[in-house]
C-alpha cells in the first residue's frame, strides 16, 4: 500500500514512496472526531504490521508451550498476582464462564490452583503454581524478544524510537 501525493518517503513496506502531503482528516472511534495526519496513520499501520503480522510471536509461543495464547495470557497475569475468578474475567475482558473454562484446563495441567477466598467462602482465588510460573516466565521471555529488524537498528535510532514510543505510551 503506497501513499498518494507528496515527495518521496517511506511506505509501510519500507520501500520509498510518497511522503505525507500534510493533509489532516477528522477521524475517531466511538463517535469522537480527532485530526489524523497521513503520517500518523502510516506509522500506526507500520506498527500494527510489525507486531501483528511480520513478527507476531503468538504462533511461536503456542507451538513452544503447547497451549493457546489466551491460556498463556492467563498464566502471565496470574504470575503477577493471584486473582479471583471475577477479577480474572475482568482482566481478560471476557465473561466468568469462559474464564472458568480456561482456569479448569490450566488446573488440570497443574499450572494453577484455586483456594477459598479468606473473606468470602463462596469465592475462589486462583494462584499460579511453581510449574505455571516457569511457563509464564518462558512465555514472557518469548514475547519480549525483539524481532531481528529492530535489533539491527543503529543504537542512536533505537534510542530515538524508544524515546518516541515512551512519549506515545506514557
Amino acid at each position: 500500500m503506497r501513499d498518494r501525493g507528496g515527495d518521496a518517503g517511506l511506505c509501510h513496506d519500507g520501500a520509498l514512496g510518497p511522503a505525507d502531503s500534510g493533509q489532516v482528516r477528522a477521524r475517531g472511534a466511538g463517535g469522537g472526531e480527532h485530526p489524523v495526519s497521513e503520517t500518523a496513520e502510516r506509522v500506526w499501520e507500520r506498527m500494527r504490521v510489525l507486531v501483528m503480522e511480520r513478527h507476531d510471536r503468538r504462533k511461536f509461543l503456542v507451538d513452544e508451550l503447547g497451549m493457546s495464547f489466551v491460556k498463556t495470557k492467563v498464566l502471565r497475569r496470574l504470575a503477577n498476582r493471584p486473582m479471583t475468578m471475577r477479577e480474572l474475567a475482568e482482566e481478560l475482558l471476557t465473561d466468568r464462564p469462559y474464564a472458568t473454562v480456561l482456569v479448569d484446563d490450566l488446573e488440570e495441567r497443574g499450572l494453577v490452583e484455586r483456594t477459598v477466598h479468606p473473606d468470602d467462602r463462596r469465592s475462589r482465588i486462583v494462584h499460579v503454581t511453581a510449574e505455571g510460573r516457569v511457563l509464564a516466565e518462558r512465555a514472557s521471555k518469548i514475547l519480549a524478544t525483539p524481532p531481528e529488524p529492530l535489533l539491527a537498528l543503529p543504537a542512536a535510532e533505537l534510542a530515538k524510537l524508544d524515546e518516541i514510543l515512551a512519549r506515545v505510551t506514557g
